[in-house]
């Protein structure tokens, strides 16, 4: 899983409270607009609603937090040291190293890079944390771990951004349903707990039986008992 800071857990837990929070974890440019979107559509039935940007490249916080500025969206970013209070509606999260902390946080999670055709990031990241997972169409690749999710009902494809916004008012107004997805798509991922031991047995099985080489010192002594016979 991925890591998390508990001391900044625990104070971003204390700065959110039980404020409802959607997640857009590593975004690429052109899906900030849907996010901001799907934000101000969902509010209208969770006015607390707290979207979390997370961007995949941290360098676009300014221009994301400008944009979500100029659809009158309150706005804090942490590269500026900001906490979402509790007027914040879009939390720009431009720094690295920290998307354990928000999917441990998020009541749902859009995987990022799937709602353009740039290919989606690692869905098996918030199935290991128990965050629901929502992705677009465009997750070609890692196909094999969308099938496995989508088949254990473990994710929500979206068909276009325009069902972004239902989906996430779907899962944050239904904890059971939610529970359900976060449940089944950690059983995908604990699936693949064994691969890494499984692939280094495959590959062990390849090599030739192990020899110890011999070292320098080892030959010369090998060398000179020979002469002396």
């Amino acid at each position: 899983p991925l890591p998390a800071d508990a001391a900044a857990l625990a104070s971003l837990r204390t700065a959110i409270g039980a404020r409802p929070l959607f997640l857009a974890a590593s975004t690429h440019p052109g899906e900030d607009a849907h996010v901001v979107a799907a934000h101000r559509a969902v509010s209208a039935a969770f006015p607390a609603l707290l979207t979390v940007v997370v961007p995949r490249h941290p360098e676009r916080g300014p221009a994301i937090a400008a944009e979500a500025a100029a659809a009158g969206l309150t706005v804090a970013r942490r590269a500026a040291g900001d906490q979402p209070g509790p007027g914040t509606e879009l939390y720009v999260a431009d720094t690295l190293g920290e998307l354990g902390l928000f999917y441990r946080l998020a009541g749902a999670a859009l995987v990022g890079g799937s709602l353009v055709p740039h290919g989606g990031q690692n869905p098996l990241e918030p199935a290991r944390l128990g965050c629901p997972i929502l992705f677009g169409p465009h997750m070609w690749n890692f196909e094999e771990p969308v099938a496995r999710l989508l088949a254990a009902r473990g994710a929500v494809a979206l068909d276009s951004p325009a069902a972004l916004a239902p989906a996430i008012g779907d899962v944050l107004s239904d904890p059971g349903r939610a529970r359900a997805l976060a449940e089944a798509a950690a059983a995908v991922a604990d699936g693949n707990a064994g691969l890494p031991g499984q692939a280094a047995e495959a590959l062990l099985g390849l090599l030739p039986p192990y020899a110890p080489a011999e070292t320098p010192a080892e030959g010369r002594r090998a060398g000179q008992g020979t002469n002396e016979g």
